[in-house]
């Protein structure tokens, strides 16, 4: 009887919402719509990140709130491997799917999947991620909810039949939500989804994204107070004589953040290659523990070792070590930091290879406050300048930050929206402006993008490119060609002809194989002569295709065949060389128009 009951308030539950779907599609312009999602877009993914940051903040407090600060704290050899062991088996037993790398996967619903995330993605990166990095795991968060804000806009979306232009859309807003509500910023929420994740900046996309974005700013600012993430006070103003250290800071950046993101993918490579989830745990979190035993600054999220330097408190960054009693020395100091340095990104790796959940966000943050301030203090003592470290460790954040995530408008704007740092404006630019500039030289995409890239599978501003990439080789094959024998005679030839509308047959082999082409062009001037119909088999005078293109090709990988060959159809052929069918190029541009014409709409 209840189950009948339930059953029937479910149906009518969904035949109001079909009348409103309904009611919406006749009296409200989907452009209007679109901002109203995105106003709610912004609201659950500002409370996201409030709730995945207060979960952060919890957890590792009441764990390292006792902790001793002027020794070494043996629980650092515990912690961090609990963390990932709760974390792994709530992924494998509960989630029951992968959901590390969160900006690479939100950049593959984009481009592959329409722009559609499950639904458990709205809460198992927060759950997940707030775990990893409470118990240690020297990760970011900023990755697993630019996964949530984005899962919740694809939900939204989803829930509201929106087609899969508007999806992108809302995936947008869900991520710039995500980055706005977490940092305070945003501009650079925005910037991000532009710069990051590749969404083109249109009159359709602008408003929605910034109305997420100041959404969940506003939420942050409501819930904690409008004071910055980094608290920064500018007491040296940055002058002109110092922009050649800036040019050179700039450099720096870009080196290290090549560095940063050559170790991070040797490192993913390397646990790759590692079947056992258990022997994963077992290697990343003895590396792991490890480095936060020997480096306090490297338990996790590691912004309390940020706001010690900006606020000029260089010894604090050995709070908690075993070399405690060495704060004085300046030298150590330096020695620590170049390690902090070198190590940050083992230990992030670690993290994630190990079976934790989290980003490379923060810990590019971390890495490049460590660079400037190593940069400027090493010049310091070296040559007796009077550098401004505090300056400096802020640009360092901005410099390597855009070298690896290749984003330099939402570095400079993140980095000032953290700190209040406007006044350095001139210089995070210059920084910026270079980090990327010399990564670009090494790296022609970002940490994010680059496995996509290598697949064929990312879209990018370049329209073209960005709709290949939207466009799969399956919805393009045409299967309406009569196939023929190789032994088949010219009489059986010209019946299969008289019952095609096709100027172009395969010739496939007893196993399917495609062993050629029958080229009706080549074979006119023997069509009517009866007296070869007996003597000339199909074999005599089949050709070779120019190419063959297999199923799982990209279409850009296509369209370079296209273009080397110069053929106007091209056989398709799975893994084992079986014909599947033709490609050609009128229906790739014609699909091309479509998609073209879809995603342009403005």
């Amino acid at each position: 009887m209840a189950e009948g009951r339930l059953a029937a308030l479910k149906a009518r539950a969904e035949g109001l919402f079909m009348r409103f779907l309904i009611w919406r599609e006749r009296h409200v312009k989907e452009k209007t719509f679109v901002i109203f999602l995105s106003l709610v877009v912004g609201v659950l993914g500002g409370f996201a990140a409030l709730i995945l940051k207060s979960l952060i903040h919890l957890i590792s407090g009441l764990l390292t709130s006792h902790l001793s600060v002027t020794e070494g704290n043996y629980l650092f050899f515990i912690y961090p491997v609990v963390g990932i062991l709760i974390t792994t088996l709530f992924v494998r037993y509960v989630v029951r799917d992968n959901i590390s790398h969160g900006v690479t996967r939100v950049l593959y619903a984009i481009s592959q999947n329409k722009s559609r995330l499950k639904a458990h993605n709205v809460y198992s990166s927060m759950l997940a991620s707030s775990v990893t990095i409470g118990f240690g795991g020297s990760v970011g968060a900023e990755g697993p909810i630019v996964y949530t804000g984005a899962a919740i806009g694809s939900q939204v979306g989803s829930i509201m039949r929106m087609s899969p232009r508007v999806l992108m859309i809302l995936v947008g807003c869900g991520a710039a939500a995500g980055i706005a509500g977490i940092f305070k910023a945003p501009i650079a929420g925005m910037l991000f989804t532009l710069e990051v994740l590749m969404i083109d900046l249109t009159t359709v996309s602008v408003m929605p994204l910034l109305i997420s974005s100041i959404t969940a700013a506003t939420i942050a600012y409501t819930f904690t107070g409008y004071d910055v993430e980094f608290f920064f006070m500018q007491s040296e103003p940055f002058v002109t004589s110092r922009i050649p250290f800036a040019i050179l800071l700039g450099v720096f950046c870009g080196l290290v953040s090549l560095y940063f993101t050559r170790v991070m993918n040797m490192m993913e490579n390397y646990f790759g290659s590692i079947r056992s989830p258990w022997k994963k745990l077992a290697i990343g979190g003895a590396l792991l523990s490890c480095l936060i035993f020997i480096f306090p600054p490297l338990y996790g999220e590691g912004y309390g070792a940020i706001v010690a330097l900006l606020d000029g408190n260089y010894a604090g960054i050995l709070n908690g070590s075993i070399f405690y009693a060495d704060r004085g020395n300046v030298w150590f100091i330096l020695t620590f930091i170049a390690l902090i340095l070198l190590t940050k990104v083992f230990a992030t790796s670690a993290t994630n290879g190990a079976g934790g959940v989290g980003g490379t966000f923060a810990p590019s943050l971390y890495v490049g406050c460590m660079a400037g301030f190593f940069f400027a203090y090493l010049t310091n003592n070296l040559f007796g300048l009077d550098l401004s470290v505090k300056n400096f460790a802020l640009m360092g954040m901005s410099g390597v930050m855009s070298g690896v995530m290749h984003a330099p408008l939402m570095a400079i704007f993140l980095t000032a929206e953290l700190t209040g740092g406007y006044e350095l404006f001139l210089p995070l630019l210059i920084v910026s402006t270079l980090s990327y500039g010399t990564i670009k030289l090494f790296e022609p995409y970002s940490i994010y993008a680059m496995r996509l890239a290598q697949r064929g599978e990312l879209m990018t501003h370049h329209k073209d490119k960005a709709v290949l990439t939207l466009l799969k080789i399956n919805n393009v094959i045409e299967t309406d060609f009569l196939s023929v024998r190789p032994e088949m005679n010219l009489k059986e030839m010209v019946g299969v002809i008289s019952k095609s509308h096709r100027n172009l047959f395969p010739v496939l082999d007893g196993d399917g194989r495609l062993i050629g082409v029958v080229l009706l062009d080549e074979i006119r001037n023997i069509m009517f002569r009866p007296d070869l119909y007996r003597r000339m088999h199909v074999d005599k005078f089949m050709s070779m295709p120019p190419a063959k293109v297999a199923t799982g090709q990209s279409m850009e990988q296509v369209m370079k065949v296209f273009d080397d060959t110069g053929a106007w159809n091209l056989p398709v052929v799975d893994e084992e060389g079986r014909y599947v069918g033709f490609v050609s190029k009128s229906k790739i541009f014609n699909s091309y128009r479509r998609v073209l014409r879809h995603y342009s709409e403005d």
